[in-house]
């Protein structure tokens, strides 16, 4: 395998992440909870804590991502029907910028469709190398 390829598939790998984490926090986006460090005597699920991706170079080529959460992970909003509202009627909410999850999932898709692109025209000339050579 070339270093171009070994390149190409750490992005993929990064691409795939990226959407993994969007996914994720567009299927939880309104996950809320009880305020973290209030009473919670029924034991209510915490809201959903909101991921992010952070990107790095590798050293000698490619890259590599891991997720974290964001910081906030989660904002105080304004709820009194939910059952695990404080007595101000808040709860805490993800924290998750939907028009950004979404320029994420396009960031993903034509991240990932360059790196396969990547792949396929260095297998063509690594074949069209053969084929001289033969």
């Amino acid at each position: 395998m070339s270093i171009a390829s070994t390149i190409a598939i750490s992005g993929l790998s990064v691409a795939s992440l990226r959407l993994q984490v969007a996914a994720s926090n567009i299927a939880n986006a309104s996950s809320d909870g009880p305020l973290p460090g209030r009473p919670n005597p029924e034991n209510f699920p915490p809201a959903y804590l909101a991921l992010r991706v952070n990107q790095v170079d590798n050293v000698g080529g490619g890259t590599s991502a891991t997720a974290t959460n964001v910081s906030p992970s989660t904002v105080a909003t304004y709820d009194p029907s939910a059952p695990y509202a404080d007595g101000r009627g808040m709860v805490a909410s993800p924290n998750v910028d939907l028009a950004n999850e979404l320029v994420q999932v396009l960031l993903a898709r034509f991240s990932y469709a360059a790196n396969a692109q990547v792949i396929r025209a260095d297998t063509q000339m690594s074949a069209a190398l053969f084929d001289l050579t033969a």
